[in-house]
Protein backbone atom coordinates (compact mmCIF):
# COMPACT_ATOMS: atom_id res chain seq x y z
CA UNK A 1 0.00 0.00 0.00
CA UNK A 2 1.03 3.18 -0.90
CA UNK A 3 1.01 6.16 1.64
CA UNK A 4 1.80 9.78 0.78
CA UNK A 5 1.83 12.46 3.60
CA UNK A 6 2.03 15.87 3.40
CA UNK A 7 4.52 18.15 5.58
CA UNK A 8 3.38 21.78 6.85
CA UNK A 9 5.77 24.43 5.63
CA UNK A 10 7.78 21.65 3.40
CA UNK A 11 7.47 21.52 -0.02
CA UNK A 12 7.85 17.71 -0.79
CA UNK A 13 5.72 15.23 0.44
CA UNK A 14 6.68 12.20 2.36
CA UNK A 15 5.84 8.97 0.23
CA UNK A 16 5.70 5.48 1.96
CA UNK A 17 5.54 1.82 0.44
CA UNK A 18 3.90 0.09 3.51
CA UNK A 19 4.05 -4.03 3.46
CA UNK A 20 1.46 -5.77 0.88
CA UNK A 21 -0.49 -7.16 3.97
CA UNK A 22 -0.94 -3.93 5.70
CA UNK A 23 -4.33 -3.08 5.87
CA UNK A 24 -5.86 0.26 4.59
CA UNK A 25 -8.83 0.58 7.70
CA UNK A 26 -6.17 -0.02 10.38
CA UNK A 27 -3.79 2.34 8.68
CA UNK A 28 -6.36 5.03 8.36
CA UNK A 29 -7.52 4.35 12.22
CA UNK A 30 -4.00 4.82 13.57
CA UNK A 31 -3.61 8.09 11.49
CA UNK A 32 -6.85 9.12 12.89
CA UNK A 33 -5.76 8.09 16.70
CA UNK A 34 -2.98 9.71 16.16
CA UNK A 35 -4.29 13.29 15.03
CA UNK A 36 -7.01 12.99 18.04
CA UNK A 37 -4.19 12.46 20.33
CA UNK A 38 -3.33 16.18 18.99
CA UNK A 39 0.86 16.07 19.38
CA UNK A 40 3.08 13.14 19.22
CA UNK A 41 4.47 11.45 16.55
CA UNK A 42 2.79 8.99 13.92
CA UNK A 43 4.75 6.24 13.51
CA UNK A 44 4.58 4.05 10.22
CA UNK A 45 6.54 1.16 9.53
CA UNK A 46 7.78 1.05 5.84
CA UNK A 47 8.21 -2.48 3.81
CA UNK A 48 11.79 -2.63 4.20
CA UNK A 49 11.50 -2.81 8.36
CA UNK A 50 12.58 1.17 8.30
CA UNK A 51 10.32 3.13 10.96
CA UNK A 52 9.37 6.99 9.71
CA UNK A 53 7.70 9.14 12.28
CA UNK A 54 6.14 12.60 11.41
CA UNK A 55 5.26 14.90 14.44
CA UNK A 56 1.49 14.85 14.34
CA UNK A 57 1.37 18.75 14.32
CA UNK A 58 3.27 19.03 10.85
CA UNK A 59 0.36 16.32 9.24
CA UNK A 60 -0.96 18.48 6.49
CA UNK A 61 -2.54 15.71 4.76
CA UNK A 62 -2.34 12.07 4.42
CA UNK A 63 -3.11 9.97 1.15
CA UNK A 64 -3.94 5.93 1.09
CA UNK A 65 -3.86 3.95 -1.82
CA UNK A 66 -2.53 1.25 -3.70
CA UNK A 67 0.86 -0.09 -4.06
CA UNK A 68 2.39 1.84 -7.06
CA UNK A 69 3.87 -1.32 -8.29
CA UNK A 70 0.65 -3.02 -8.70
CA UNK A 71 -0.16 -3.17 -12.41
CA UNK A 72 -3.40 -2.62 -13.90
CA UNK A 73 -4.71 -5.56 -16.37
CA UNK A 74 -7.52 -5.15 -19.24
CA UNK A 75 -8.80 -2.25 -20.91
CA UNK A 76 -9.55 1.25 -19.37
CA UNK A 77 -12.47 3.44 -20.38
Amino acid sequence: MQVRIGITQSPRELELELPEDADQTEVAAAVDAAIDAGRGVLWLEDRRGRRVGVPVAQIAFVELGPDRNQRAVGFRA
